[in-house]
């Protein structure tokens, strides 16, 4: 059994009278994907916000490693190899794709200098395929383009930990195609993968586990196949359509299994 390396521990956090994240816990294992899925306003991107130390959690503690970094800062989250893409993409637009993925190696604190964080740009560009867009303005990207550069950016911070966050919103089918692809290929450099997403054939095509947020309140969690069979899930998220439809396919594999 692979061993846990991030813990939340009855995590809860508001903003006004809104309770985003309300008394959530769960672990992290090492080399896993696992999704977070919910409806809009369920808390996911608070809750990466509590872990990457953007805020703070009001209650409950954050271990990584084994170490206690509930009150750690973003820096020192990225330090520490817990990274994460932000679900509006918003790169420098006048420094180059390069000096973007450098910029956050140096922030990570993973390089030594300018010129050893360029050259770990230049290798984590080639690995997302924009190695032949280097130094264009990162303006000059397409949608897609920009979201292969927000992997890139974090894979340069050498994250042990990468939480994405709708990292396939905008995108058309064949971009979503290679967006899967790019995270598997992630994934088997053994880094660990929490993946906030609503399209399910994504999370049903990634994630090794699921985590359901409502009213910031964790409901269920499980494999996929369960996720999609639990009622708490089809009332609050997924709709009766998407569980009978799921259901059919399901049926109808096995019956052509059967048949083969």
């Amino acid at each position: 059994m692979s061993a846990t390396i991030l813990v939340a521990d009855r995590l809860s956090h508001r903003f006004g009278g809104i309770q985003a994240v309300n008394d959530v816990s769960f672990g992290l294992q090492e080399g896993e994907i696992v999704g977070l899925i919910g409806p809009n306003g369920a808390g996911k991107t608070t809750l990466v916000n509590l872990m990457t130390g953007v805020h703070r959690p009001q209650a409950g503690r954050i271990r990584f490693g084994g170490v206690d970094v509930t009150a750690q800062r973003p820096f020192e989250a990225a330090r520490r190899g817990l990274a994460r893409t932000f679900q509006i993409v918003q790169p420098f637009p006048r420094m180059s794709v390069v000096e973007n993925v450098a910029a956050a190696a140096l922030f990570g604190g993973a390089r030594a200098g300018v010129a050893d964080a360029l050259g770990e740009a230049r290798a984590q560009l080639d690995f997302a395929g924009l190695a032949g867009f280097a130094d264009r303005p990162a303006a000059s990207l397409t949608l897609a383009g920009r979201k292969r550069l927000e992997l890139a950016k974090s894979l340069a911070m050498s994250p042990k930990v990468l939480m994405l966050d709708e990292v396939n919103a905008g995108l058309n089918a064949s971009e979503i195609d290679g967006a899967l692809d790019l995270i598997r290929r992630i994934a088997a450099r053994g880094i660990t993968i929490l993946i906030i997403e609503h399209l399910m054939k994504v999370v049903l095509s990634l994630a090794d586990r699921v985590l359901v947020l409502h009213h910031g309140q964790l409901i269920a969690q499980g494999s996929a196949a369960e996720i999609v069979k639990d009622e708490r899930v089809i009332e609050a998220y997924l709709g009766r359509k998407f569980a009978q439809r799921s259901k059919a396919e399901t049926s109808r594999e096995s019956a052509e299994q059967s048949g083969g």
